[in-house]
């Protein structure tokens, strides 16, 4: 009886992977891994995670932006989010008094515009909540595409300038010494999270976002001492976490950004119970 239901449990997977949007929705989900593993790592080596939840909460008003003028809502979540991180980098590089207060100033008016702009769209009717919490389930051929670009632009930045994000990201001081311009790379590591943000907007969604970002990375400290080591495991956690949301998603119908989280949150308070036994 336990082989047959195994057979059926198999069968009823394999007809699931035959529809076009499961499809989309796990290749979308190994592509943002990928990248959050990559970004996440950087985020939390350099201390950010407070200064990029700010970038995921502002881009929300390019979201309303982009619905409000008719343009691809990834385009002006794109475009609000870099010019957000520009934003922030000029602001902390300056002076990092009340950056909290001027981070929450920042997260509420993102979010306050793009509220507004949606409520100015004559005839638009669309559950907001699918931009919060991610609609991984009604991801696009387009949006594959423009998650493709941003892997190879992420990965293709990294690789470059390895030594150099290296450098800033554990010692500034010392890379400033070293004739590298920190001011330009702490710049790119915000800019390019908030790329990576605006493309785990269709994952997980603008609030739990952060949490795809960190938790993977929080547990590939724990398996690697390396930065680019880091990145690689975090990527692959990532992508497990994604994978096994998606099906907890599918088999119970609730929320696939949720799913993939709960399963994250779960995994790391499995790993911290077995080290606190230890």
């Amino acid at each position: 009886m336990f082989v047959v239901n195994i057979i059926i449990k198999r069968q009823k997977m394999l007809e699931i992977l035959q529809y076009d949007f499961i499809q989309n929705a796990l290749i979308a989900g190994v592509l943002i891994s990928i990248a959050a593993g990559i970004i996440g790592s950087l985020v939390v080596v350099n201390k950010i995670t407070f200064l990029t939840g700010g970038i995921a909460h502002s881009s929300y008003g390019g979201i309303g932006l982009a619905i409000y003028m008719g343009i691809p809502v990834l385009f002006g979540a794109t475009v609000f989010a870099v010019l957000t991180a520009i934003l922030i980098a000029i602001i902390t590089l300056k002076n990092r008094t009340r950056i909290d207060a001027i981070i929450g100033m920042m997260w509420a008016s993102g979010m306050a515009i793009g509220i507004i702009f949606v409520d100015l769209t004559p005839g638009y009717n669309v559950d907001l909540m699918s931009y919060l919490f991610g609609p991984i389930i009604a991801v696009s051929r387009e949006d594959l595409i423009y998650m493709s670009v941003l892997d190879v632009f992420i990965i293709s930045i990294v690789v470059f300038f390895y030594k150099q994000i290296l450098a800033v990201s554990y010692d500034s001081e010392f890379a400033s010494l070293r004739g590298i311009n920190v001011k330009f790379f702490y710049t790119l590591i915000l800019i390019l999270a908030a790329l990576c943000v605006v493309a785990a907007i269709k994952a997980v969604g603008l609030i739990l976002v952060i949490a795809l970002l960190t938790i993977p990375t929080y547990l590939a400290e724990n398996f690697s001492s390396k930065l680019s080591t880091m990145m690689i495991i975090s990527s692959i956690l990532a992508t497990i976490f994604t994978i096994l949301g998606l099906i907890v998603s599918y088999s119970y119908d609730i929320s696939s950004g949720a799913s993939i989280i709960l399963v994250a949150v779960i995994v790391l308070a499995i790993v911290k119970l077995f080290n606190l036994k230890k």
